[in-house]
């Protein structure tokens, strides 16, 4: 009898926590100004023991196209599905760009949670081509902390100091120090990577060594690069790829309007995802089509994005 009633009750507390999380507010995805849901967020279930949270993370991948992107003088004004493959057999790479923009929101709870205002970013610096890398710019962080009086405030830190490491003979390592955060601190990062490497997607990681209230990537990619894209079966993370088109060549004098292409826009979302949930893991991509060199991959044990 009392077993029966213990689990009815179990059942009654599991079923409420599900259903709390299900009908739960999500942090604002623009930079700037945390809401208030994510002020008074302090984590859900056995996740309100953590000494920080990451409210938000999110990756917006874009590719700029030019016109010199193909190995012959192209008429046609848009790449469609019945010129597809002849477009993909003349492509020049080396005059396509992809365009990352990423941006971290992190909380501290605890203490001890201030080492968690960390980051490393990793990116692609070639050691033996010095004119082969990915930019790293336009790096962005605020701490946003309350007063006595409940009054906002926010700091700017100064970046110009970061220390860069070589990992190997492809990769760099920005190390993110934040001074002088406290239990209550909202951390923002922002910063853009311009890569010279078409036929290459960094990983998007799901999970950190805090929980994540919200991890979202979104990736358009011109339909003439086929990426196998692998994202997480789970129930934590929803993804989906729907039909794009991508302008350029906008300036183009002998066209009446710019040149376009067909893409693939992809939607990967995961919330409220824990370190130990061990299924839900990485998004990964690998390049099919056209078949080229496969550029450097990451450094065993590293991510693009990781929060110490």
């Amino acid at each position: 009898m009392m077993n029966t009633m213990f689990r009815k009750m179990f059942m009654l507390v599991a079923f409420a926590a599900c259903a709390g999380i299900a009908n739960a507010q999500l942090p604002n995805e623009k930079f700037g100004k945390p809401s208030k849901m994510e002020w008074d967020f302090n984590g859900w279930g056995d996740a309100v023991n953590a000494d920080a949270i990451i409210l938000c993370k999110t990756m917006k991948v874009t590719y700029q196209l030019s016109d010199q992107m193909f190995n012959t003088n192209m008429s046609d004004q848009e790449i469609s599905i019945d010129n597809l493959v002849d477009m993909t057999n003349q492509i020049d790479d080396s005059n396509i760009l992809v365009k990352y923009e990423i941006g971290l929101r992190t909380k501290i709870l605890k203490p001890d949670g201030a080492k968690h205002a960390n980051i490393d970013i990793t990116y692609f610096s070639d050691n033996d081509k010095i004119s082969w890398y990915d930019d790293l710019q336009d790096l962005k962080i605020r701490v946003f902390t309350k007063n006595e009086k409940g009054k906002v405030e926010k700091r700017n830190v100064n970046t110009d100091g970061f220390v860069k490491e070589r990992v190997d003979d492809h990769y760099m390592v920005m190390h993110v120090v934040v001074p002088d955060v406290q239990p209550g601190s909202i951390i923002e990062y922002q910063y853009n990577i311009t890569s010279v490497r078409p036929t290459f997607l960094y990983d998007w990681v799901f999970q950190e060594c805090i929980p994540t209230l919200r991890s979202k990537c979104d990736i358009e990619i011109p339909a003439f690069l086929q990426f196998r894209m692998n994202a997480p079966i789970n129930k934590l993370v929803k993804s989906s790829v729907v039909a794009g088109r991508l302008s350029y060549d906008n300036n183009r004098s002998d066209l009446k309007k710019g040149k376009t292409c067909i893409t693939n826009h992809y939607f990967i979302v995961g919330d409220y995802i824990r370190p130990e949930d061990e299924k839900v893991a990485v998004f990964t991509s690998q390049i099919a089509m056209p078949n080229v060199t496969v550029p450097a991959a990451m450094p065993n044990g590293s991510t693009h994005l990781k929060v110490k």
